[in-house]
């Protein structure tokens, strides 16, 4: 065996072991993986009250930037409220500008009582809301009770004042 090999052979065999120890593990990720979680789809209606705060930054006001408080009462699969608050930018005329927010809905989804926190991102053009740029997703580990784990997405759409959601959401198999 030359010296090059007798030096390198060390190298060798723990690459060896960590090709082996990788590949123990994906086998064990695979045979260790929960079946899928249904997608389960929850419609409703709720009303909203929108409430302008002081802003925090007396600079951030003078740009253009509102903060609003949140209040919710939801009907349909949601049966609660939420709290949050909004960040909204825009030209103030409700043609153009962007959301964020985050909020915390307390009650039951479909007979389970529990909390999970919502976060909300949109822009806004030409009075329209683009639907690519607007997520409402549940904030993971918020979920509390028998909604523990819940993850999902929720769309919201505005019928002659009446304000909908439709929530597609996943919870743990138990």
């Amino acid at each position: 065996m030359s010296a090059t090999l007798r030096r390198m052979q060390p190298r060798l065999a723990i690459a060896a072991l960590l090709c082996a120890a990788i590949g123990g593990l994906a086998a064990v990720g695979a045979s260790a993986q929960q079946p899928k979680e249904t997608i389960m789809h929850a419609t409703g209606t709720f009303e909203v009250k929108v409430k302008p705060q002081q802003a925090d930054n007396p600079d951030a006001q003078a740009a253009g930037s509102m903060r609003l408080a949140l209040d919710k009462q939801f009907s349909g699969a949601l049966q609660g409220e939420s709290h949050g608050e909004m960040l909204a930018l825009g030209d103030g005329g409700k043609t153009n500008g962007a959301y964020v927010a985050v909020e915390t809905f307390s009650g039951t989804l479909d007979g389970r009582a529990g909390s999970f926190g919502l976060i909300h991102r949109a822009l806004m053009r030409d009075g329209k809301t683009k639907t690519e740029q607007w997520s409402i997703l549940v904030a993971p580990g918020s979920g509390t009770g028998a909604l523990a784990g819940i993850d999902g997405s929720l769309t919201i759409s505005v019928d002659n004042g009446v304000h909908h959601y439709a929530f597609d959401y996943t919870l743990p198999n138990r």
